[in-house]
């Protein structure tokens, strides 16, 4: 709190009377005017509910120096109307503030703590799901990726028991274990994370690092991955601080290799990154990704929000097989060196040094202890996807022309036709969606025309483009 001025004269509001040991540090104003921040936040919420008008007190009017106009002895105006004159109000101009206030956006809230209040935490210990309900949830939405759901699970369980338990005076101080997630693209990095946050009703910020530079260069700063938390929390710095932050296509600030410019975007992203994977107090925008002065800022202990990163890591089966090779000598125990050539899933086989190889600096991978990867789709694991979880896509299809009161199916054949050709584009996952749309389009458009069809039935030959679906009328399907 900053010092009142050690003057000999108490300031004395111009309102209220009050002197400064009162009200606290009053606003001075030309003329030698104070004003108590209670009066004046009055005054200003009465601007605001009349913008052109203001109650004048008779307190106020005593401080006025009031112009005095000269008149002539021998003027007409009797000795009445000059006293009149004399004690004229003095003219007050007010601005409109609704029309300064137009043009400024809407400042969001945000919820303040209670000074002085003990905090405990928002999670209790009881409401923490054990590891096997966890990945019993995950199973209703993921497919396959048993290791990767086992290891999550477990560490989200963790973590969250270090955050229930933080305030026990006297025990031993867990530290926050944070993760690092590897796997090809649609091998449903994301989609866990984000389903583990629904799981556990916890905020979730999902940013991507490709976005993220140094502070000062174009692009977002690095605290705005906390401001994004914030603002999936609705503001609520308490819900903000017990989240979970993803950190997407966390491959891309990898050191840049033989780079003869400042690496802006990759080694630095990493040291910035540092500070808020191991804890600390960041202050961020509200409601922005960047600092301004128009925007207000609060403060945010990262020590007990998750992180997790993600990312592909293309070419990571490369240094690994490497690593791998070198091991390979002269003599009669020599590997021969296209061993691993034919190898399946060897980024299973990943190790810090291979990270640490591949571009990431050895600080960074210390703050994310838990390493785990995720496989690739295979046809089979696609067509699981396509039809076993709960929010599958099939089943979404299905639904739509249920709204239509048409009834649609898939063969096997089709299914396998589906998942074939999304391996064939290489996207895992999601392009069974963009295979699916492009298939669907026509019996989409064409099924509303006529209120006779009653079953649709999807086959390989469609698939693949060399036949029709099968339409069984109303009649028939009855």
């Amino acid at each position: 709190m900053e010092e009142y001025r050690d003057d000999e004269y108490e300031k004395i509001c111009m309102i209220c009377k009050r002197p400064e040991t009162v009200t606290g540090k009053q606003i001075s104003m030309p003329g030698g005017i104070t004003v108590c921040p209670d009066c004046m936040q009055k005054t200003m919420d009465q601007m605001g509910s009349s913008p052109l008008t203001m109650q004048i007190t008779p307190e106020m009017m005593e401080n006025f120096d009031y112009e005095q106009e000269s008149e002539e002895p021998d003027s007409e105006k009797s000795e009445v109307e000059i006293e009149k004159k004399k004690k004229r109000k003095p003219e007050v101009h007010f601005i409109n503030m609704a029309d300064l206030m137009g043009g400024m956006p809407n400042q969001p809230k945000i919820k303040k703590r209670k000074p002085g209040e003990k905090k405990e935490p928002l999670i209790q210990l009881k409401d923490i799901p054990a590891p096997h309900k966890i990945k019993e949830a995950l199973d209703e939405y993921v497919i396959g990726q048993e290791m990767a759901k086992k290891v999550i699970s477990v560490g989200v369980y963790n973590h969250y028991k270090r955050v229930a338990t933080e305030y026990e005076e006297g025990k031993v101080e867990l530290e926050k274990s944070n993760m690092l997630m590897i796997g090809p693209t649609g091998s449903g990095k994301t989609y866990m994370v984000k389903t583990l946050a629904r799981i556990l009703n916890v905020p979730l910020a999902i940013a991507d690092a490709t976005s993220l530079t140094e502070a000062g260069y174009i692009g977002d700063d690095i605290e705005s991955v906390v401001s994004k938390l914030l603002k999936a929390a609705d503001n609520d710095v308490d819900k903000a601080e017990n989240g979970i932050i993803f950190i997407d296509e966390i491959d891309k600030i990898a050191k840049k290799k033989n780079a003869h410019s400042r690496d802006v975007s990759g080694e630095s992203v990493q040291q910035g990154l540092l500070k808020l994977l191991e804890g600390s107090l960041v202050e961020v925008p509200v409601g922005s990704n960047s600092k301004s002065p128009m925007v207000p800022m609060t403060t945010i202990d990262t020590k007990n929000i998750l992180f997790i990163c993600g990312g592909a890591f293309p070419d990571l089966e490369e240094v690994v097989k490497e690593r791998l090779n070198n091991q390979a000598s002269i003599g009669f125990m020599a590997d021969l060196k296209d061993k691993y050539d034919n190898v399946n899933d060897i980024v299973r086989q990943v190790t810090t040094d291979d990270l640490r190889k591949y571009g990431m600096i050895p600080e960074f991978l210390g703050r994310l202890p838990v390493v785990f990867t995720l496989d690739g789709l295979t046809e089979d694991m696609l067509v699981e996807v396509l039809k076993e979880p709960k929010n599958a896509i099939l089943k979404q299809y299905e639904r739509l022309l249920e709204i239509d009161e048409v009834k649609l199916e898939f063969t096997d054949g089709a299914m396998k036709a589906i998942a074939r050709k999304a391996l064939e584009k290489n996207t895992g996952a999601r392009a069974l969606r963009s295979i699916l749309e492009a298939s669907m389009l026509d019996i989409m458009y064409e099924i509303p025309k006529d209120d006779n069809i009653g079953k649709v039935i999807i086959t390989e030959d469609y698939i693949e483009g060399h036949g029709a679906p099968k339409i069984e009328m109303r009649g028939a399907y009855e």
